[in-house]
This record gives structure tokens, C-alpha cells and sequence, in this order.
């Protein structure tokens, strides 16, 4: 029987660190939105660095690079973190460099797991057959917010783990599994609502880049799920 446990926080992470398990992040609002549409609209590889100064030195080698933090691009960046910048016209066959405030910290500390997954409503049925295929424990680490607990990663993590344990094969003895699942029920049905109580949401209002809160938050537009390979993403399909 394989297992099912959430990390509220990269901070926690060393409590649950499992070598063998398929590790998804989940930045929902927004890196890993980002990073999902993306390659859906064709990156050929994308290139996560934790800090500024990292991103800096791929910009002056020639690399695009997109990198923000608290929300705000960066002025050397091509662009930020809104999923909305990754269109097909900008990036259809590039390589991109990548640093948010919370998400590249995040897919690096989940690279001591067996396989990094990029996780989001965008593409949560295919990951969620994927996990279900690699018949591995399942770790799901939300990037939260400063090394806090979001509400809105969690509820993400409440999704993927409610639909892996309708699975026989997984299971879970996790609080912080269970409180995901619960806190999704209670949310799931009037979701757009209930994101009016999300931190992030009103830290991106306020620089009127709220505008990709409903995309974020929409199920399967596609099968696509980003793999970390050594110390970049390519896509792979479930």
C-alpha cells in the first residue's frame, strides 16, 4: 500500500523528505500555474533558479529569464510569474530561466525525491494518473508563502490527495493529508468565493495582477505535466 502526505511549507520539508516518493510542488498562484502553461504553449525547457543573482547571471549569458519576488518583476527579467507572460508567441521553443519567491525554492528542496512533479488545476487529472502509474508514495510539498502555510496551495494539495486516495492503493494516516482534503470540500464548490479570504490573492490585487486568479483555479486544459530532469523541467505527457 503506498502512502499519501502533504507539506504545508518548505519548511517542514525535512519532516517529510521520502527518497521514493513522487514529490508534486504546487505554487498555484503562481508559479506553478505559470510553469504548466508554459509548456503548454510550447517552452522546450525550463530552468528553475532559487535566487536573483543565479537568474542575473543566465540573463548576461543570454538566457530569457523570467523572475519576480513578492510579486514583482525583477528590472533585468524579460518578464514575472504570470501565466499570462508565457504566451506561445514569446516562448514556443525557447528555454527559460525561472526565479519566483517561493516556488524554484520549493522544486529544488523536492529534488531529493525519487521524481519532481509540477503540480496544478491545469493539469490535476493527468497528474493525478500519473502518480497513480508510478505506483510510488506520493508526497505533495505546497510552496507557501515565505516558508508559511497558504491557504491556496493547500487546497490545491486537498484536490490531488482527495482524487489519489479514491485509488485502493494509496492510502494515508496524514493530518495534514486529511486537513487538505476537508478544507478542499469545504471550498471546492464555490471556489472563487472562498478565494476572497486568500492572502495571495489580495497581495496580487493590489498590484493589479489578480486578473489570472480564475484561470489558476481551472481544471484539466491539459494532459501536460512538467518533469525535473537533473536541474531543469521538460514536459511529459501522462
Amino acid at each position: 500500500m503506498k502512502k499519501v502526505e502533504v507539506c504545508y511549507s518548505p519548511a517542514l520539508y525535512p519532516y517529510y523528505e521520502n527518497r521514493e516518493a513522487v514529490v508534486v510542488v504546487t505554487d498555484v498562484l503562481r508559479a506553478s500555474s505559470a510553469i504548466v502553461t508554459a509548456f503548454m504553449n510550447g517552452v522546450r525547457k525550463i530552468i528553475p533558479v532559487g535566487s536573483l543573482e543565479e537568474a542575473k547571471a543566465y540573463k548576461a549569458k543570454g538566457f530569457m529569464v523570467a523572475a519576480e519576488r513578492d510579486g514583482i518583476v525583477r528590472d533585468f527579467a524579460d518578464f514575472g510569474n504570470s501565466p499570462f507572460n508565457f504566451t506561445r508567441k514569446q516562448i514556443a521553443g525557447r528555454e527559460i530561466v525561472y526565479s519566483t519567491t517561493n516556488g524554484t525554492r520549493a522544486i529544488h528542496l523536492a529534488s531529493s525525491g525519487e521524481q519532481v512533479l509540477i503540480g496544478a488545476y491545469l493539469n490535476l487529472t493527468a497528474l493525478v494518473q500519473y502518480v497513480i502509474n508510478s505506483d510510488r508514495d506520493l508526497l505533495i510539498l505546497c510552496a507557501g508563502w515565505k516558508n508559511k502555510f497558504n491557504l491556496e496551495d493547500t487546497l490545491f494539495a486537498g484536490a490531488l490527495a482527495g482524487k489519489i486516495l479514491e485509488n485502493n492503493n494509496y492510502q494515508t494516516i496524514c493530518d495534514a493529508t486529511l486537513g487538505a482534503v476537508d478544507l478542499f470540500e469545504l471550498a471546492r464548490n464555490d471556489m472563487m468565493n472562498y478565494m476572497e479570504k486568500v492572502a495571495q490573492r489580495h497581495r496580487l490585487k493590489k498590484n493589479n495582477l489578480d486578473d489570472v486568479i480564475a484561470y489558476c483555479h481551472t481544471p484539466d486544459l491539459t494532459d501536460i505535466i512538467p518533469v525535473l530532469e537533473k536541474n531543469y523541467l521538460v514536459a511529459v505527457k501522462k
